[in-house]
């Protein structure tokens, strides 16, 4: 590594702390999810973070939201955070299709006190959210990378005028700019075409923010 190199690395390094020294502290109990999520299950890093789920909250705080659908629980972590965001009497969805993860997510959501908030199913989202007789004001998309236009086609109309669809991991470390994606990578394949798709779609407007891997913030007009 050239002495340029290192010098890149340790400004980045500089940088992930003076952001972290400005940002608001992680909740206890979301840094101790997250910690037995690293302990316990396979691929931890598929859990939100302590920055994104920061965003989610925010963003849900700024709306207020009374229904929210989140496609892809995993742990619960970006459940929870949204649903600190909640208007009074609101409700949260969220899908998670590996019922190995079941009891994780209700003991967490249970800690956080948010039983009465948030409804966990577990299975298809495309076969559930048809099945959800709700409009909701904010969608958070983070399920199968490679079914993200499904999950888009099969929500749309169940998001109300003026609501908010976000969309996780929609740079996919950057390889949606990579000429050269093997035929096989359709996860890749499959953010890429929803990204074209959210673009040429005037029932929206739409920012893709370059924050973590990628956030598509979606306005249905």
């Amino acid at each position: 590594m050239s002495s340029h190199e290192k010098n890149i690395g340790f400004q980045e390094e500089k940088l992930a702390r003076y952001i972290a020294d400005h940002s608001q502290e992680e909740d206890p109990l979301l840094s101790e999810l997250s910690r037995e999520t690293f302990l316990k299950i396979y691929h931890p890093r598929r859990a939100s973070t302590r920055f994104s789920g920061h965003l989610l909250a925010m963003f849900s705080s700024m709306i207020r939201p009374e229904k929210i659908l989140e496609i892809g629980t995993f742990t619960g972590y970006g459940a929870i955070s949204m649903a600190k965001g909640l208007a009074e009497g609101g409700m949260l969805h969220t899908i998670e299709v590996n019922d190995e993860l079941e009891d994780l997510i209700r003991k967490w959501i249970e800690k956080a006190g948010l039983g009465n908030n948030i409804t966990l199913h577990i299975g298809d989202a495309l076969e559930i959210i048809p099945q959800l007789n709700e409009t909701f004001d904010l969608v958070f998309i983070d399920g199968e990378k490679n079914q993200y236009q499904d999950y888009y086609k099969v929500v749309i109309d169940k998001v109300k005028s003026g609501g908010f669809i976000l969309a996780d991991n929609v740079l996919w470390s950057g390889k949606v700019v990579d000429e050269k994606i093997p035929a096989k990578d359709h996860f890749t394949r499959g953010i890429r075409e929803f990204n074209k798709m959210v673009q040429e779609d005037e029932r929206v407007d739409n920012l893709l923010l370059p924050a973590y891997d990628g956030i598509m913030i979606i306005r249905k007009a």
